[in-house]
């Protein structure tokens, strides 16, 4: 290793020894991010089998199926929740196979709540499509959706957040958030036929709490009003609360944890809410004046135009 090598790198370890929060070597306990989204697609097989398979599913092998995967997520969820446990100091620090032990009944808990899972599905599929009229089938809604896979994640996080797991739920929804631009945080709380149109730029945060029949568009927020007090507001209600049949249109804004939006409100497009809205109420912004024109551009516009564009 040349001079100028061997001083770079100690200089990058040295920042290591300095930046130490950004280091895990020699702890061994960090998760596997990989094994995750793994997981994640095997948990996705069983709530919807035959469609993310790569062989046609005959059901009278459907047993043995559900057995081979529901013994791989056994397996590998255990190992990832026990690092966790240890890592976020959950169990005290507590020995390896204590660690285990405890990820193991999580693990079985959770692996106990798909049917209900599949039953919370089967609302968000059946809302999806009787909501969209370019939706041809309930097919199409599950294979080509981003919200139905955005929502199926955060549903499996989010039983993984009740049943105590640190980490893992917020890396599983943030995997979704990565590829569909949808944030729903495992923490929030939603209800059945839940329906999202579209989906881009959605953002849901930890402690909003949805209702049934709850229909929102791209772009929405419900979010917090305010975060400058960081993390002494942990714990405390931030976000909106939004009730039964409610449909919240694009790039509209609801903030705040002492906001309730009452049963079958209808919000318009690029709201922005800070206050309660009653039960029944319709909210729409009031539109800008448009100024309509039959001028035409100069030549000399045109050509500088599509010279621009060529």
């Amino acid at each position: 290793m040349s001079e100028v090598s061997e001083k770079l790198v100690n200089d990058i370890v040295d920042s290591y020894r300095e930046y130490d929060m950004t280091v895990r070597t020699d702890e061994g306990n960090m998760v596997n991010k990989e094994m995750l989204i793994r997981i994640i697609e095997e948990i996705r097989k069983i709530l919807f089998p035959g469609y993310f398979d790569e062989n046609r599913i005959r059901s009278e092998y459907i047993r043995y199926l559900v057995g081979q995967r529901v013994e791989f997520v056994q397996y590998n969820l255990q190992k990832q929740i026990a690092k966790v446990l240890r890592s976020e100091d959950t169990c005290g620090m507590c020995p390896q196979s204590e660690a285990v032990r405890q990820a193991g009944g999580i693990v079985d808990e959770f692996l106990g709540k798909i049917p209900k899972l599949r039953e919370y599905l089967y609302t968000d599929v059946q809302a999806a499509y009787d909501g969209d009229p370019a939706a041809y089938s309930t097919d199409e809604i599950i294979f080509c959706y981003p919200g139905i896979f955005a929502i199926t994640v955060y549903r499996i996080a989010h039983e993984l957040v009740l049943l105590g797991v640190p980490l893992i739920p917020r890396i599983m929804t943030e995997y979704a958030h990565g590829l569909t631009g949808i944030d729903i945080h495992p923490g929030a709380v939603i209800g059945k036929y839940f329906c999202i149109d579209h989906g881009t730029g959605i953002v849901v945060g930890e402690t909003t709490v949805i209702g049934d029949h709850v229909k929102i568009y791209q772009g929405v927020t419900l979010g917090a009003l305010s975060t400058r007090r960081g993390q002494l507001m942990k714990g405390e209600k931030r976000h909106p609360t939004i009730g039964n049949n409610v449909t919240i249109y694009s790039n509209t804004s609801v903030l705040g944890g002492d906001t309730v939006v009452g049963d079958g409100v209808t919000i318009g497009g690029n709201a922005f809410i800070v206050k309660s809205i009653s039960a029944g109420m319709k909210v729409n912004v009031k539109n800008p004046e448009l100024q309509y024109s039959k001028e035409t551009p100069s030549e000399f516009v045109q050509e500088e135009f599509w010279d621009w564009v060529i």
